[in-house]
This record gives C-alpha cells, sequence and structure tokens, in this order.
C-alpha cells in the first residue's frame, strides 16, 4: 500500500490543466479558474478621494495654534467633479468623494464646527490626512489576479473595480462518474431486503458540483463485468475523468478494478489510510477521435479515471484529500493544497494504526479538538457533526493535550 503523501503525489505529478479557455461574464465566473493575468487599465482609486465625511482644506491655510474659521466654497458629494478648491476656503466633502485640486488633507467633519456658509477647523491636520492617494490599492498596468487563481467572491469584486466585464477562464473539467452495487436504491424508491439508498450519488455529485465540474451522471450500473467495461468505454469519449464509487475492492462482485485494467491500466490502488484503503486511479483508453467525438472533447488517447471505495465516509474522505486537488489541478489552478491547523486535541486514543487516520473532530468552545465517538467508515452523521478531519500519523496514539493537525472542512469543501 502506498502512503498518502507517496499517493497524492502520484495523481498530481499525472495531473495537466485541460485544454481549452473561453471568455465568460465577471458575474457568472465565481469559482471559475483564470487562464490569463488579469491587468488592471487603470489607477484605483483612479483620483485622490475623501476617505472621511468632513471638510477638504489646505493645511497652511489653518492657524497653527487655535482654531480656524473659513468659508465653504463648494459641496462634493460621490461621484461629482469639484472645482480647484480657493485659497483660504474649506469645501464640504463626503466619502469617497473627489478632493478637489489645491486641497492636501480632509478634517473629518467630528473636529469641526458648522454655521451657515462657514466651518470652524479644531483641528490642524498634516498633509495628506484621511486623503487616499490615486492608486493607492491598484496602479495601472500591475497584475491583480494572475493565472490560475480560482475566482473567489472578492477576486471577482477586484476584477469589476478595474472595470472588466469579460474574464478569461479555463473551461469547466468534464466529469463521468457512476456507481456499481446491486444492493444501491434511489431515495424514493422501495428499499427491498438487503438493499441501502445510494448516499454517495448524492454526496459526490455535491461535491463535483462545487468544484464547477460539468457533469455526467451514468447512475447506478450493474454488478457486472460487461456492464462496467461498457460504462467505462462511453465514459472515456468526452470526458476529462471517470469518477466510479465501489467495486474497487478484492471481492468477486467487485469489477471495477479489472474492467479499468482490461479498459486501460491502473497506477495505483490501495492506500494506507483509514477510512479509504481501496482507492484506484489509471486511465480509460479513449477510442474516438476528438473530431468524431465533438469538437468539445477532451483531446487525448485516454481518460483519466479515479476508482472511489464504497464506504460513504470512505468516499467521502478521499474525495476531499485526493480527488478534489486532481480536479483543481487538471482546471489549472494553482494553488490545491488546502491549508491545515495546529489544534490542541481534547481527547485520548490509546490505540495507534499503521495506517494514516483520518479522523472526525470537531472543534469546541475552548478552541481544542472533540473526536466523534465512532469512527467507522460507514457512519455518515460523522461528516455532518464534524468540522474536519485530524491527519494523524501511522503508528500514532494520540494523547489528550497534544497539538495535532487538523484539516477543517471550509478548506476541504472550498
Amino acid at each position: 500500500m502506498l502512503a498518502t503523501a507517496e499517493a497524492l503525489a502520484t495523481l498530481l505529478g499525472a495531473a495537466r490543466p485541460i485544454d481549452g479557455t473561453e471568455s465568460i461574464p465577471t458575474l457568472e465566473a465565481l469559482n471559475r479558474v483564470l487562464s490569463a493575468d488579469v491587468t488592471s487599465p487603470l489607477d484605483v482609486p483612479p483620483m485622490n478621494t475623501s476617505a472621511m465625511d468632513g471638510y477638504a482644506i489646505r493645511a497652511a491655510d489653518l492657524a497653527r495654534e487655535g482654531a480656524s474659521r473659513l468659508p465653504v466654497s463648494q459641496r462634493i458629494p460621490a461621484g461629482h467633479a469639484p472645482t480647484p478648491l480657493q485659497p483660504g476656503t474649506a469645501a464640504r466633502i463626503f466619502t469617497g468623494a473627489t478632493v478637489p485640486p489645491g486641497a492636501d488633507a480632509v478634517v473629518m467633519q467630528e473636529q469641526t464646527e458648522a454655521a451657515g456658509d462657514q466651518v470652524t477647523i479644531l483641528h490642524t491636520p498634516q498633509a495628506g490626512e484621511w486623503i487616499t492617494a490615486q492608486g493607492a490599492d491598484i496602479r495601472s498596468g500591475s497584475v491583480i489576479l494572475p493565472a490560475g487563481t480560482r475566482l473567489s467572491p472578492q477576486a471577482l469584486g477586484l476584477a469589476a473595480s478595474v472595470g472588466c466585464a469579460q474574464l478569461e477562464v479555463r473551461r469547466r473539467v468534464k466529469v463521468a462518474v457512476f456507481f456499481t452495487g446491486d444492493e444501491l436504491t434511489m431515495p424514493g424508491e422501495p428499499l427491498e431486503p438487503g438493499a441501502i439508498y445510494n448516499s454517495n450519488r448524492f454526496t459526490l455529485r455535491g461535491l463535483l458540483a462545487k468544484l464547477g465540474c460539468e457533469i455526467t451522471d451514468y447512475g447506478i450500473v450493474a454488478d457486472k463485468l460487461d456492464a462496467t467495461r461498457a460504462t467505462l468505454r462511453e465514459a472515456a469519449e468526452a470526458h476529462d475523468l471517470i469518477l466510479t464509487c465501489g467495486g474497487v475492492s478484492v471481492g468477486e462482485e467487485d469489477h471495477v478494478k479489472p474492467a479499468v485494467e482490461a479498459e486501460g491500466r491502473l497506477s495505483m490502488w490501495q492506500i494506507a489510510m483509514k477510512p479509504g484503503k481501496p482507492l484506484a486511479f489509471g486511465a480509460v483508453r479513449r477510442a474516438a477521435s476528438r473530431a468524431s467525438a465533438g469538437a468539445s472533447a477532451p483531446a487525448s488517447a485516454e481518460t483519466f479515471f479515479i476508482g472511489l471505495p464504497g464506504n460513504p465516509v470512505s468516499s467521502f474522505a478521499t474525495f476531499l484529500l485526493f480527488v478534489r486537488p486532481f480536479v483543481l489541478s487538471l482546471a489549472g489552478a494553482r494553488t490545491v493544497a488546502p491549508r491545515a491547523l495546529s489544534l490542541r486535541a481534547d481527547f485520548t486514543q490509546s490505540k495507534a494504526d499503521r495506517r494514516n487516520e483520518f479522523l472526525r473532530a470537531r472543534i469546541n468552545e475552548t478552541g481544542g479538538l472533540d473526536l466523534f465517538p465512532n469512527q467507522s467508515s460507514a457512519v455518515l452523521t460523522s461528516t455532518v457533526w464534524g468540522d474536519g478531519l485530524i491527519d494523524n500519523p501511522p503508528n500514532h496514539a494520540i494523547s489528550a493535550g497534544e497539538s495535532v493537525r487538523f484539516i477543517p472542512f471550509s478548506e476541504l469543501l472550498n
């Protein structure tokens, strides 16, 4: 069995950003990956602006001691062009408004007393006080978002702040998904003896959707080698990745592994982790050419394959730890690794496992970690109860009070 770090390195070493880009409206670009740098065509702000409601003045016009009384020569709301400030006067100004030429400071209104068309300045400002200088945030010609950036809401706002109505992004990663197991039943159907509801279909489709993938769902495939091979062949023709769930172990009814070996290759199988040991990685040969499969089909001789275990927590954990960074790499993202925290364990786990354990835990009110009492790979409630996964090294027992490596779901589900 491969160590988790070695397995992840194998996947990421094989991943290459997919071909194909498109220009889309900035409003529709959330979670897409930039294919080109975004360079600002202007300074932000494009002029000197007031950081406060108050009065724009010349610092030299004020007496160095005591208060100064100045006539108010103009009123400047945000969005209105001012006239040059007349010497010896003040301009009433509002937050975000353009500072008039000639003014070199703003005095906030709390440090003034207004009476009619005059204002008494109760504070002697320094030059530049409460003025946001032109280009203080962004300089014209600077790269504000490099290629490979996965676009967050604030990144969209940044692009909009320099006038970008369209953004160049990579096309969506095309993922085919199917599930094996004659015991699987869809919610809404009668649950026959020995059957279970297919929770993995909902979890994995939701995870793929959060990554912005274009999903083709082949549903539940019968536990037969021929049926599995036929689905693999069909799925390979127009997708970047085939993702399966179940059937990758060594049982007589586990047909995914031999089917992939017959239709392509396996580069990796079984990882020294708990939960999630039977994870497979490889590729399926693509028979049709790009031209015959359609202009939008991926141009490659094969389609990547990842087979996840069937237990619900195992499939959830292996997706987050392996499929997520692999898909982000295919999408051309610059950052694919989740950030981890060092937090205090408020529990003791005296029994060490020879495999790398990923334990479901929750942050308590004192900032420590509580462990879900049942760490079985079938207990899906632990993934809703928990805030993330403790990455516990092989052969390591955990003592209360020690620091452990914790990967929040907020990182893994991003």
